[in-house]
């Protein structure tokens, strides 16, 4: 695939999160854009606590302000959490706000995903919610589940909720126009260009195939889709 010249740099990235921490710390204002977010992350707090009932580690993939971990704490409130993300203020945030509900340690690492070092075997849930769409080439996305199934316990599970295409052109095209609505209603005509903009400009989502199979090529055992909706898509892989 031909790299995507025009898209933010992570750098462009972290600045934006930088100054979004309120609104990411508010599951109904941080995750309005995104069809199902509640729903989506009661699915995969669910899943990770059933896959994984004696779970000892948590590592959070773009935790934002922490709205994921909070919500698998509230299944498992034993676990020790590893937060990632770009923005030291969300971090910061995310750290602030998990530590107030568990007395487990709370780790935080401020990088990007395909050059934080992850330690083998260690984590027994891997929770990635609205951040995998960040990824560029297929390279990027191999190096990166690859990492993930590698840091990993053998049973562990990595869950997913994100935005996706769809590998047929027309199909995507009939998503898009659905959710453009979506966002109609939510904000209006200005609302929905803004989202689309941003979208445009700094993602570059794969379709749920490709991130399934993407999980089988790299060894997980078994993957699972626990909901999708238009252009969003909730799912799971097993070590």
């Amino acid at each position: 695939m031909e790299k995507e010249r025009s898209k933010s740099t992570v750098d462009e990235i972290r600045e934006r999160f930088d100054h979004d921490v309120e609104r990411f710390s508010n599951l109904g204002t941080g995750q309005q854009t995104t069809i199902d977010a509640p729903l989506s992350l009661e699915l995969i707090t669910e899943a990770a606590s059933m896959v994984n009932p004696e779970a000892e580690n948590l590592l959070d993939i773009g935790c934002g302000a922490g709205n994921y971990t909070l919500k698998m704490l509230e299944k498992l409130p034993i676990l020790n959490c590893t937060l990632i993300d770009l923005s030291i203020p969300m971090l910061d945030k995310a750290k602030q706000r998990v530590a107030d509900k568990t007395d487990c340690p709370v780790n935080t690492i401020q990088g990007d995903i395909r050059e934080v070092q992850l330690e083998t075997s260690r984590y027994d849930i891997v929770l990635a919610g609205a951040v995998l769409h960040h990824l560029r080439e297929v390279e990027e996305w191999e190096q990166v589940f690859s990492k993930i199934y590698k840091a990993l316990k053998p049973g562990g599970s990595f869950w997913v909720s994100d935005l996706v295409v769809h590998d047929c052109k027309a199909i995507t095209e009939l998503f898009w126009k659905r959710y453009g609505n979506y966002l109609k209603e939510l904000g209006g005509n200005d609302f929905q260009q803004k989202v689309f903009d941003y979208i445009d400009k700094e993602d570059s989502p794969r379709s749920l195939t490709f991130q399934l199979e993407m999980m089988k090529n790299v060894g997980f055992r078994y993957v699972e889709i626990l909901h999708k909706n238009g252009s969003f898509a909730t799912f799971g892989a097993i070590k």
